[in-house]
């Protein structure tokens, strides 16, 4: 098949007049009249001009929230300007082809960077092209939760919209803007000419309108760049996992040389939701702070002694169960790729050597409303979900139940009576778990019950603002914790309480530490003697100075304090 050349003076796609826009005939004998002619035409230029305003959109928008200003969106795109080049060199038939690709090509880095825009807000970190997908499923419960069932699926639906609209949009829009490059390819050709001597010089002088983006801009080549980048990492990461799986001191170690140092000993691992770093050090978490300090005077007064410090978390904003595998198996879990290899290995984790040492070992996960067979992998022989503890008080926002309705539930279940054992338990807190719309307040052990006193008005007053809510939740579950130690703790008690991750920038602001505070709690001195030289300082409220360790040499550390093993690692640094 040949391509037919236009005539001298006409456009190439429609054989029109040049100059003559997209507009069909007029005048006598076409039945054109003047005043449709006109809107026609203006019609015909506002098109266009969304078409180009939504390419240069697509290509300029920004990939991180606190970027999102207006003077962001007054770059030159350096990909615009090259494929404008490339399609001004094309015959008509491969300039439509390219201008397609492109479009879709635009669309889609358009649609990833939503995604980083979306993950960045509430993660810390950009999305993951090989392994978030898994995420959408959690996002799509949490929303239920938060919302209710509808609003999801409405919240959902449109999304998927959007998915597939944009690029179909970008696609038509690099299409129509060719024919236009067609129409006019002198005055586009100096035009761009110019634009590249302009990109080159601003490029030299590196010039901003808004902090840290350059006016010269290749944004999108550098996502992606870097998400291409990050494919390759995840795709090599399996046999690298593989590898340090297998690495571990501790698996054979005897139960009779496991945690010597806590024989006896009720030992309680509590991982706080969200509770990270800005809560012990941000000025407006100042009460946060207050209630640590006076916590730890109480503490103090009732015969028990405090120790903290920081653990650096694999990450921030969310995926809890990330921060918890790492903790717990001494291993660097910082994506699902990683966790579910995790689970399906024989890593042996804290739980399991605390079950070797003959402790009963038990999971409370109030957040969890369905079968749980990763209890089994982590070593426990006890395992309580949300439903199995019967609670009949109102839900507080994500909150199944509060924290102290399912510390209460533990402590009746297996820390009253009769034992044959001390007991060992994970305790995942989650009544700081955002939005933090809804916190409740502390009651009187004794009333607790099947938690209908939640319902009858002891509860906290509903907060709109963010910072606000998250104040009042993380105060609310420590008060829990150190009230519980109070009341229940005794010589016998050991309680640790950590940080899952630092709460969703919209708290923290951009650029959040990874840290989370930890504290480690007892009344015994020798508990505390063990640990003397982790250098972790006395009391509640770590500060500046207090050590930060890589969340994975928390396992290893543990059990090297307190037991003689064969195996004593160095610490490990990250």
């Amino acid at each position: 098949m040949s391509i037919s050349t236009p005539a001298p003076g006409t456009d190439e796609t429609t054989n029109a007049p040049i100059g003559s826009g997209d507009l069909t005939p007029t005048g006598p004998g076409t039945g054109e009249q003047p005043g449709r002619s006109r809107r026609r035409t203006i019609a015909a230029r506002v098109v266009t001009a969304l078409a180009a305003a939504l390419v240069l959109a697509a290509l300029t928008l920004p990939n991180q929230p606190w970027r999102m200003q207006p003077g962001a969106f007054l770059r030159i795109p350096l990909e615009a300007l090259l494929l404008v080049a490339l399609l001004l060199a094309l015959p008509g038939r491969p300039r439509r082809v390219v201008a397609a690709a492109s479009g879709v090509l635009i669309g889609l880095v358009a649609v990833v960077k939503v995604g980083d825009l979306g993950f960045y807000s509430s993660l810390g970190r950009p999305f993951d092209l090989v392994l978030d997908w898994s995420l959408l499923d959690e996002a799509f419960t949490f929303v239920a939760e938060s919302i209710g069932r509808p609003g999801a699926i409405g919240i959902a639906l449109g999304l998927g919209l959007v998915l597939l609209v944009v690029p179909v949009l970008t696609a038509l829009s690099t299409v129509r803007l060719s024919r236009l490059l067609a129409r006019h390819r002198t005055g586009a050709t100096r035009v761009v000419a110019s634009l590249v001597v302009v990109w080159v010089l601003l490029a030299a002088f590196e010039a901003r309108i808004v902090t840290g983006v350059l006016v010269a801009d290749t944004n999108a080549s550098a996502l992606v760049h870097d998400h291409a980048a990050e494919v390759r990492e995840r795709l090599n990461d399996r046999e690298a996992f593989a590898a340090e799986v297998g690495v571990d001191p501790f698996r054979d170690v005897p139960g009779d040389e496991l945690l010597t140092g806590l024989r006896g000993k009720d030992v309680l691992l509590a991982f706080v939701e969200s509770y990270g770093r800005d809560a012990v050090s941000d000025p407006e978490f100042a009460s946060v702070q207050r209630v640590l300090d006076e916590g730890a005077d109480r503490l103090s007064a009732a015969g028990f002694a405090s120790r903290s410090g920081f653990l650096t978390s694999p990450t921030v904003g969310g995926g809890s169960w990330l921060a918890h595998a790492t903790l717990l198996s001494g291993l660097w879990i910082d994506n699902n790729q990683r966790h579910k290899s995790l689970l399906a290995s024989d890593r042996f984790t804290l739980g399991e050597a605390f079950q070797r040492a003959s402790w009963r070992t038990v999971g409370v996960m109030p957040a969890v409303n369905q079968a749980w067979p990763e209890g089994k992998f982590y070593g426990y022989e006890q395992f309580y979900s949300g439903p199995d503890m019967g609670y009949q008080g109102p839900k507080f926002a994500f909150a199944p139940m509060p924290d102290q309705f399912a510390i209460h539930t533990f402590h009746q279940r297996e820390r009253v009576g009769p034992r044959d054992r001390p007991v060992m338990a994970e305790l995942a807190l989650v009544s700081s778990h955002s939005p933090w719309t809804k916190v409740p307040s502390l009651v009187d052990w004794d009333d607790i019950d099947d938690g209908e006193v939640f319902r009858h008005g002891i509860i906290g007053t509903p907060t709109a603002q963010a910072r606000t809510g998250y104040r009042h939740s993380i105060s609310y579950t420590v008060r829990t914790l150190i009230s519980y130690l109070e009341t229940y703790g005794d010589d016998d008690t050991v309680l640790v309480f950590v940080g899952d991750h630092q709460p969703a920038p919209v708290v923290t602001g951009e650029n959040p530490s990874a840290d989370v505070p930890i504290h480690l709690i007892a009344k015994d001195p020798a508990v505390l003697e063990r640990i003397a030289d982790w250098g972790w300082q006395d009391g509640l409220t770590p500060d500046a100075n207090a050590p930060v360790w890589p969340m994975d040499s928390f396992r290893d550390r543990f059990l090297t304090a307190f037991g003689p093993t064969t195996a004593r690692p160095q610490a490990r640094t990250r």
